[in-house]
C-alpha cells in the first residue's frame, strides 16, 4: 500500500486527525509529486500511545528474534532498492546512479549490521560484586533530516528496534515518500504493531510535539544546530535522554608533500556529492601557500566534471537554493576569489546551484564558518602545520575531516589533535560500523555501529 495519504500507527495504516496536506515537491523540475497528510499534536499522541503499548512486549523479546525481524527489515529493503532509488530521485533531486549506490544499498547495509549486533549484542557483564544490565531506554522520538532520508531513519529506527526500544519517526516534510516506504518494509516483515510508527508532519508542529511529549523517553534529532539547540532544550527541561547529529564545516587538510592532485580531486568530489548536502561534507579545504595556486587551479578543474543536472542534482527545495545563493554572494561581497560557478542559475527549471569554488577565502568569512549546505567549496591558504591546524579547528563544529599526508602516521599525527569526531586518512573510506558524531556544535552521542547501538540502552546494576 503506498499510503501517501496515511499514517502508519500501531500496525496499521490510518487516516490523519489534521485535514492540513504537505505537497511534495520535485526538486528537479519543480512539479507537485504527492501529498502527505500534515499531522499534529494529536497525531503523535496516538502514535506515541501506540509505541508505550507496545514497549513492554518488544523489550522482553528474545534478542535472536529482534535481530530475526532486523534481518527481515533489511531484506524487504533490499527486495525495493529500485523503487528506493527511483522516490529518493524524485523527492529529493538526487542523481540516479547516487540514489541506487548511496541512498538504496547503505541503508541496506546498516540495517544488516544492526540485525548481526542484535543477535550478538551482550546487553550484561560482571562487574565486581554486581551485575550490570543494559537495558532499552523506551519510547523514542525520531526526527530525521532530508538529506539522506533512507539512511537516516535506519541509522535511528536499526539500533533502537535492535535495543529494545519503540519508535515514532517525523521524517523531514520535503522527504516523506521514502519515510513511507520504510514503513511499509517494516511491515512486510512482520514487525509487532505499534514497535514502528510514522508521522509525518511539520517540524514546528509534529515535530515539537513529539520531542515535548511526555511519554517519549529519549529524542534522536539529525538537522541543523540552530534546531537542535531547541529541541536539546525542549528534552532538558523535561529530563529526558537526547542524541543530536548536527551541523558541519568540514576541513581538508593538505599537507606538504600530499598527492596535490588525488587530494584537491577527492575533496572537490566529496563536497559535489549529494549536491554538497552532506553535513560531514570537506567543505574548507587547507593548502599550504607553496602549492596554493596549484590546488586553486586542479579544483578549477574537478569542478568542471560536474555539470548541474548529469553528475549532480538540484538542491533540494526552492529556499534551500536561495539560501545557497546567498551565502554564494555574500562570499563575493566578503572579498573571496571566485573561480568557477556563482549564485546565477545554471538551468531554466529546477533549484540547480552552479557547482562553486572559492580561493582566497580568509578563517573569519561567514563562507568558512558557517554550514552552506550545497555544492560550495573554499580554499584556504596555511603557513605551517600549526597555522593549519589552528584554522582547521577554528570553528564552533566538529563533526569531520580529511588529512592527506606523504604517508599515513603523518596524517594521524595531525588528526589526533583535530577537534573533529571522524577523520579520513589519505582517502580512507566511509566505514558504516565506526560511531559517526561531532565535537562542539555538531551534537551529542554517536550513530552506527555498537556504539550508535548504546545510545538506546540505561544501564541498571544488581549487587549481590
Amino acid at each position: 500500500m503506498k499510503a501517501h495519504d496515511a499514517m502508519y500507527t500501531g500496525g496499521r495504516w490510518r487516516s490523519s486527525v489534521s485535514t492540513e496536506s504537505i505537497a511534495v515537491v520535485n526538486p528537479a523540475d519543480e512539479r507537485i509529486i504527492a501529498e502527505v497528510p500534515a499531522g499534529n499534536a494529536e497525531d503523535v499522541d496516538a502514535a506515541v500511545r501506540a509505541a508505550r503499548e507496545a514497549f513492554p512486549a518488544w523489550a522482553a523479546t528474545p534478542q535472536a528474534r529482534r535481530a530475526a525481524l532486523l534481518g527481515a527489515v533489511r531484506d524487504a529493503l533490499a527486495a525495493r532498492q529500485d523503487e528506493i532509488a527511483e522516490t529518493v530521485t524524485a523527492e529529493l533531486g538526487a542523481p540516479p546512479g547516487f540514489a541506487r549506490a548511496v541512498h538504496a544499498a547503505l541503508p541496506v547495509a546498516v540495517a544488516g549490521s544492526y540485525a548481526e549486533l542484535a543477535a550478538g549484542y551482550s546487553f550484561e557483564e560482571r562487574i565486581g560484586n554486581s551485575t550490570v544490565l543494559l537495558e532499552p531506554v523506551g519510547v523514542v522520538g525520531a526526527i530525521t533530516p532530508w538529506n539522506y532520508p533512507l539512511h537516516q531513519v535506519v541509522a535511528k529506527a536499526a539500533p533502537a528496534l535492535a535495543a529494545g526500544c519503540t519508535v515514532v519517526l517525523k521524517p523531514a516534510e520535503n522527504t516523506p515518500l521514502t519515510a513511507q516506504l520504510f514503513a511499509e518494509a517494516v511491515d512486510e516483515a512482520g514487525v509487532p504493531a505499534g514497535v514502528f510508527n510514522l508521522v509525518t508532519g511539520l517540524g514546528p508542529v509534529a515535530g515539537a510535539a513529539l520531542a515535548a511529549h511526555q511519554d517519549v523517553d529519549l529524542v534522536s534529532f539529525t538537522g541543523s544546530t540552530a534546531v537542535g539547540r531547541r529541541i536539546g532544550a525542549i528534552a532538558g527541561g523535561a529530563v529526558k535522554r537526547v542524541a543530536l547529529e548536527l551541523g558541519g564545516k568540514s576541513a581538508n587538510v593538505i599537507l606538504p608533500g600530499a598527492d596535490l592532485a588525488r587530494a584537491v580531486r577527492e575533496g572537490v568530489a566529496n563536497v559535489m556529492s549529494n549536491s554538497g548536502q552532506t553535513c560531514s561534507a570537506w567543505t574548507r579545504m587547507l593548502v599550504h601557500r607553496d602549492r596554493y595556486e596549484e590546488a586553486v587551479e586542479l579544483a578549477k578543474e574537478a569542478v568542471a566534471a560536474y555539470p548541474p543536472g548529469e553528475r549532480i542534482g538540484p538542491v533540494v527545495s526552492a529556499r534551500q537554493w536561495e539560501r545557497v545563493r546567498g551565502y554564494i554572494d555574500k562570499g563575493v561581497a566578503e572579498g573571496a576569489r571566485l573561480v568557477a560557478g556563482g549564485p546565477e542559475a545554471p538551468r531554466d527549471r529546477g533549484y540547480y546551484v552552479s557547482p562553486t569554488v572559492f580561493a582566497d577565502v580568509t578563517p573569519e568569512m561567514t563562507i568558512a564558518q558557517e554550514e552552506i549546505f550545497g555544492p560550495v567549496v573554499a580554499l584556504l591558504p596555511y603557513e605551517d602545520t600549526e597555522d593549519a591546524l589552528r584554522i582547521a579547528n577554528g570553528t564552533v563544529y566538529g563533526l569531520g575531516g580529511a588529512v592527506w599526508a606523504a604517508d599515513d602516521a603523518e596524517a594521524v599525527a595531525f588528526a589526533r589533535r583535530m577537534d573533529t569526531g571522524q577523520v579520513h586518512i589519505n582517502g580512507g573510506r566511509f566505514n558504516p560500523l565506526a560511531p559517526f558524531g561531532g565535537y562542539k556544535q555538531s551534537g551529542v552521542g554517536r550513530e552506527l555501529g555498537p556504539h550508535g547501538l548504546a545510545e538506546y540502552l540505561q544501564t541498571k546494576s544488581l549487587q549481590f
